[in-house]
């Protein structure tokens, strides 16, 4: 009677780890294409940049739609390659697209902080009337 109820023990035991181990390596496989998947463009550059990097990314891109892709080739080039190893913020790259030739406009707002809320300039000077 203990011979066969220990074998039962053993029986499930072996079952329980194969399963488990069925589960891990089917967890796995998706992490190893996931890790084998070269990242996007976009994820290389998220990156390095930082602040206001993105919102001057993509200016450039909507101002310069033929030039970008190629410039987007060379910065993520140059991530990958070790050359870029600090973030980039959005002052910086509005300098670099300058160097490049790039006069990359932004749109600007004054605003004032009053009572807790952001106003324009128009409404600000709308409101002292």
């Amino acid at each position: 009677m203990d011979d066969e109820l220990e074998r039962i023990k053993q029986r499930r035991l072996r079952e329980m780890q194969r399963k488990m181990l069925l589960q891990q390596s089917q967890a796995a496989e998706p992490k190893k294409q996931e890790a084998a998947r070269a990242p996007s463009n976009a994820e290389v550059l998220g990156g390095v940049f930082q602040g206001r990097a993105w919102e001057v990314y993509n200016a450039a891109k909507e101002q310069f739609p033929q030039v970008m892709p190629e410039v987007e080739k060379i910065l993520v080039d140059a991530v990958k390659a070790g050359k870029v190893n600090q973030k980039i913020d959005g002052e910086s790259l509005v300098g670099f697209f300058r160097q490049i030739g790039l006069n990359v406009r932004l749109n600007t707002q004054i605003r004032f902080a009053e009572h807790g809320e952001l106003k324009t300039l128009e409404q600000k000077l709308k409101s002292e009337e």
